[in-house]
């Protein structure tokens, strides 16, 4: 599986893409800017980008659906309980952010569901609490956690439709009941570096010491 991380926008995001080596097709998790430079790269690794997977349906990641799916015609994927906000955000959210507005969702997903691409595929976790619909996707031993979970940190729970008692289960039944090695792939850069383990944020991360 060929796996990149990107570093879009002013506002730290981690966009990740994916492609099957054997079928050269490919999906971008939260394509929040640089669309330009994500494409090319697929091009010049000739992957063929068919699927935009968005953790979650808030503005700082899903600003760049709509030049991604302009240039790509890809399915965009969000959870069930997340798309009515991405196709209904505030205009002023938008200006404040410099954003344009997403296309509607192609395809809605649940916990539980796979997201194909070629011969692999996402397993959808269902994990709000920063959002109702929020998501990580897992595969490979990779876990892609949106605002979930950060490098020794947590998606903010001061939004509407946020909850901490909700984020909190969802990372201690969601998260940490896989195994420890597993890779944690964040939704922003906010921590001492891009990547950690399930292990190290149950050891290291402060907002859930105690709480396991």
């Amino acid at each position: 599986m060929y796996l990149k991380q990107f570093e879009v926008n002013v506002f730290n995001v981690f966009c990740y893409l994916l492609g099957c080596q054997e079928t050269r097709e490919a999906l971008v998790i939260d394509p929040a800017g640089a669309i330009d430079f994500i494409v090319d790269d697929a091009e010049n690794n000739d992957f063929r980008i068919l699927k935009i997977v968005n953790t979650h349906g808030h503005v700082d990641h899903i600003m760049g659906n709509a030049e991604m799916k302009k240039k790509t015609n890809a399915q965009i994927i969000i959870h069930e309980d997340d798309a009515e906000g991405l196709i209904n955000m505030h205009p002023m959210k938008l200006q404040m952010f410099n954003a344009q507005p997403s296309p509607p969702p192609d395809v809605t997903v649940r916990d539980g569901d796979t997201i194909a691409f070629g011969k692999q595929e996402l397993r959808v976790i269902h994990t709000p609490g920063h959002s109702p619909g929020g998501i990580c996707l897992s595969i490979n031993g990779y876990l892609f956690t949106g605002d979930t979970l950060f490098v020794e940190g947590v998606g903010r729970t001061d939004l509407p439709g946020a909850s901490w008692p909700q984020l909190l289960q969802s990372i201690n039944e969601k998260i940490f009941s896989l195994p420890d090695d597993t890779v944690i792939l964040p939704g922003h850069n906010y921590g001492s570096r891009p990547t950690s383990t399930v292990g190290d944020e149950k050891r290291n991360n402060p907002f859930v010491q105690g709480n396991i």
